[in-house]
């Protein structure tokens, strides 16, 4: 599966069954060449103008199945939101 995949796939979390959003990005672990965390973007302020105040950092070991449309993970919103540094 190549990272354009990912990114097409649409993020279900299982625990209330809510959409978080589309992958824009990964964490790759250098040495080991394993994705550690699966990162999305957070819901737009203003219209999507002003651009995004946090990102969900998702570790890989909360990804419970990739399908074909979508990747099912099992977390809890607030412990994995973190703020943009942009």
């Amino acid at each position: 599966m190549r990272l354009w995949d990912l990114k097409q796939k649409e993020v279900i979390n299982v625990c209330d069954c809510s959409r978080i959003g589309n992958v824009c990005d990964v964490e790759i672990n250098c040495v080991s060449g394993c994705i550690e965390e699966l990162i999305i973007p957070g819901p737009a302020r203003i219209c999507g103008f002003l651009g995004r105040d946090i990102e969900y950092v998702i570790p890989w070991k909360c990804v419970r199945q990739i399908g074909e449309d979508i990747i099912l993970v099992e977390v809890e919103l607030e412990k994995i939101s973190r703020k943009c540094q942009y």
